[in-house]
């Protein structure tokens, strides 16, 4: 199935239909996914800015990391969940848009980034690991996850 085909099926499915008939379901789910992006944001920044010793310096990096990536689990569930239901109300207009297709890719590459490298380098001790490769790593994760922000935040101006 090619990607505009599904994009005609979500835009004629049950969940357009809930999500155009009713703003006010709308409205509920579009908090809880902006309450989602705020935890995952926060998750990324706290491990990472303590990854660069920004922050919270007298707690052990590894104690850090393990809480964060814990919550960003659940942010990334609530966000992908609640974003396939609004993508639905709208679903032919974002399939033309460019910086949708932006988000997607930086959304897709941050989470690759983060279960197949971040996460497998973190999971180790990290007294263990140089510290330009934690910081290195900090400051790509930072730059990813901001550019999953700047092109959602985009979207509503293209």
């Amino acid at each position: 199935m090619d990607l505009l085909s599904f994009f005609n099926w979500l835009d004629t499915s049950w969940l357009a239909d809930i999500a155009k008939a009713y703003g006010g379901v709308f409205a509920v789910v579009q908090m809880f996914h902006l309450l989602a992006l705020s935890l995952l944001g926060g998750m990324v920044l706290v491990g990472d800015l303590r990854l660069l010793g920004v922050v919270m310096k007298d707690i052990p990096s590894e104690t850090v990391i393990a809480n964060t990536e814990k919550w960003f689990g659940v942010a990334l569930v609530v966000i992908t969940l609640s974003g396939v239901f609004m993508s639905a109300a709208v679903a032919m207009k974002l399939y033309y848009n460019e910086m949708f297709w932006a988000k997607m890719v930086a959304f897709a590459t941050g989470v690759v980034f983060f279960y197949f490298v971040r996460k497998p380098l973190l999971d180790t001790d990290h007294s263990r690991i140089n510290t330009w490769t934690l910081r290195l790593t900090a400051l790509a994760s930072i730059t990813l996850w901001f550019t999953v922000a700047a092109c959602g935040r985009w979207i509503g101006f293209s």
